[in-house]
């Protein structure tokens, strides 16, 4: 009989020997994900010397202790291949979420619940209680679902361009909105490019605050995690030129058009392209535009104020 121990540190090592950089972890999440447990039981299973049946018995899955192995040790092996973790478990959280992913759709990373943080207290500070947004390039819809469902009475525009993308969007709308009935009516979902003029035009002038995580990776700076590099959609990812602004720009550009006089632009971006992009929207009627940095203190998404 197995300890949770040897079992993690078996798969820790192999991953490790694959390159992933957080072996342990990933094995850890690995194996409450196939007993139904959380990562604190796994931790105390570990520190407990407890066997691997014990945990069978506290998780919430009915599979029994021999399928619950069998699944962790498959979703070991593709782990070691690098394929996405959040794509294993077919899960990934943000902020207050839950959110179903997998192929087709960019995995939401923790540096973007800065750009909704921005956009919840912006909302504060001002007293809205019925904030018209716009969430472009909505991708998995993390950032538009959070917002929705925590800012009541808010409404939200989402634009997805690929229809692939947008299937990931509709089914976390659906499953955010069991929680959260009244979202149903207050999260519009549009399959369109976000760059282009005719998208949302009919709500132009009229938007307190744009959310946007757009495609923003250089084409010159390929990603070397293969999680990253062979996995995200690459419409997700790159963002049309060498150093990545072309999108970017374009985004800043039909936001410009969106908001209201006094609303508010919050974009993320690459860490180089900062002071680009602040001149870019400087130049496009905004005004107050800030540079913050992400969790790690890199610079990482934009504040403007549209004049």
């Amino acid at each position: 009989m197995a300890t949770v121990f040897e079992l993690v540190r078996s798969a820790s090592a192999m991953l490790r020997a694959s390159g992933v950089d957080t072996p342990e972890h990933d094995a850890k999440l690995l194996a409450a994900e196939v007993f139904g447990v959380d990562l604190q039981t796994v931790d105390k299973a570990m520190l407990m010397g407890s066997e691997t049946s014990e945990l069978a018995k506290q998780g919430a899955k009915q599979s029994g202790e021999d399928a619950a192995l069998k699944r962790f040790h498959t979703m070991v092996d593709r782990r070691s291949k690098r394929e996405p973790l959040q794509h294993i478990t077919g899960h990934a959280p943000f902020r207050y979420l839950d959110l179903k992913v997998g192929p087709g759709v960019f995995i939401p990373r923790q540096e973007t619940e800065l750009v909704v943080q921005e956009g919840v207290d912006w909302i504060t500070k001002h007293g809205m209680y019925s904030a018209k947004v716009v969430d472009l390039c909505a991708g998995s819809g993390a950032i538009g679902l959070s917002f929705v469902t925590e800012v009541p009475g808010s409404e939200v525009w989402a634009v997805e361009k690929s229809e692939q993308t947008a299937q990931w969007t509709r089914v976390n709308l659906n499953e955010t909105a069991k929680k959260y009935p009244s979202i149903a009516s207050n999260y519009h979902l549009e399959i369109a490019d976000a760059t282009q003029t005719p998208t949302l035009n009919q709500l132009d002038g009229t938007i307190d605050i744009v959310l946007t995580n757009p495609p923003y990776v250089p084409l010159a700076d390929i990603p070397q995690q293969p999680e990253v590099r062979d996995y995200d959609p690459d419409l997700a990812l790159y963002g049309g030129s060498a150093d990545g602004t072309l999108i970017p720009e374009r985004i800043i550009a039909r936001a410009a058009k969106l908001l209201k006089n006094g609303g508010l632009l919050v974009m993320e971006h690459d860490i180089t392209q900062g002071e680009r992009l602040s001149a870019f929207a400087l130049s496009y009627g905004f005004s107050n535009v800030m540079v913050h940095n992400d969790y790690t203190g890199r610079p990482r998404y934009m504040t403007a104020k549209k004049q």
